[in-house]
């Protein structure tokens, strides 16, 4: 990572028209991302006092178009600053805005299941409508909702998939895997991933007992001597990848390893997993991590770059 932020220079075919803005603890992917669309980055600087409130800075004249990059892990403090920095790109020129979130929180909440329960996934795909003409995403964590364009009514919702990205890498890292999906819902991302390299999938069966604790059921296949890759959308406790893992070491697997797009890796999840068997972790840089190997910036710029070819 640099030093730290400072302005990346244009000369992209939208020059002059289309600015990013970005927060440093996301500059690394920030200036690959730049750096891929040819475009200026500006941080968004920050200010904290001593009561917890945030004083932002923005460049004080703005393109038409302004794309602000923010990964929305840990989003409670994050939605804040994100809010008000795009109500000050209003006021400083900006007519269209878009928000680049590689990883976008409060998505498994698109139902109450109990009476009383608040759909966050409703209620902050509306924010996020009022203040972005597009919202981008890679790998949302999407049930009953069938795109992006529902979860921001009105708007420009597109999620990405970071999948043949992380398959391109297994198949280079461990080119006789068989990927592992720990449950029902990464079958899409395991697919993915495993079409493009020629690879074999198995799709595994999870039941949830609690927050932090579940259950795992691999089907009946040949495992022993098999190198196995875990591969899921995003990484929380690594509950899920633990007892997968424990099943398939079990069965003996010659080894164990884990992909995923989003590794968040909650307090001693990445011990937990050394200590479980597993060999390798790897990563895209949608969350900053030491795990991070595959970067989502190719992804994020082509969608930004068609973005801005839209007629405002």
């Amino acid at each position: 990572m640099s030093a730290g932020p400072k302005t990346a220079g244009s000369n992209g075919p939208a020059r002059g028209e289309a600015m990013l803005l970005a927060f440093d603890d996301e500059w690394e992917l920030a200036q690959r991302l730049a750096s891929a669309l040819g475009w200026p980055l500006h941080p968004v600087q920050r200010h904290r006092f001593p009561d917890g409130e945030t004083r932002l800075r923005l460049p004080p004249q703005l393109p038409p178009r302004v794309a602000i990059l923010r990964g929305l892990q840990q989003p409670n403090a994050k939605l804040t600053e994100l809010w008000l920095a795009a109500a000050g790109a209003r006021e400083l020129g900006a007519r269209q805005l878009a928000l680049a979130a590689p990883y976008l929180a409060y998505m498994r909440q698109d139902i109450a299941f109990t009476p009383g329960e608040v759909v966050s996934q409703r209620h902050l795909g509306r924010l996020l409508a009022q203040g972005f003409e597009c919202v981008i995403t890679i790998d949302p964590h999407l049930h009953r909702v069938a795109t992006m364009d529902e979860v921001v009514p009105g708007r420009r919702g597109v999620a990405l998939s970071a999948a043949p990205l992380l398959g391109r890498w297994l198949a280079a890292q461990v080119p006789d895997a068989l990927l592992v999906a720990p449950d029902e819902e990464a079958e899409q991302w395991v697919a993915a991933a495993a079409r493009e390299q020629g690879l074999s999938y198995l799709v595994s069966r999870k039941q949830r007992l609690g927050d932090r604790e579940v259950r795992v059921s691999i089907p009946p296949a040949e495992l022993a001597g098999r190198a196995v890759v875990l591969l899921d959308d995003v990484a929380s406790t690594g509950r899920t990848l633990l007892d997968a893992t424990a099943t398939l070491r079990g069965r003996g697997a010659a080894s164990v390893d884990v992909a995923v797009t989003h590794g968040l890796f909650v307090g001693d999840a990445i011990e937990r997993l050394r200590e479980a068997g597993v060999r390798h972790i790897w990563s895209t840089d949608s969350v900053p991590h030491a795990s991070n190997c595959v970067s989502v910036a190719p992804l994020l710029a082509q969608a930004l770059a068609d973005w801005v070819r839209l007629p405002e």
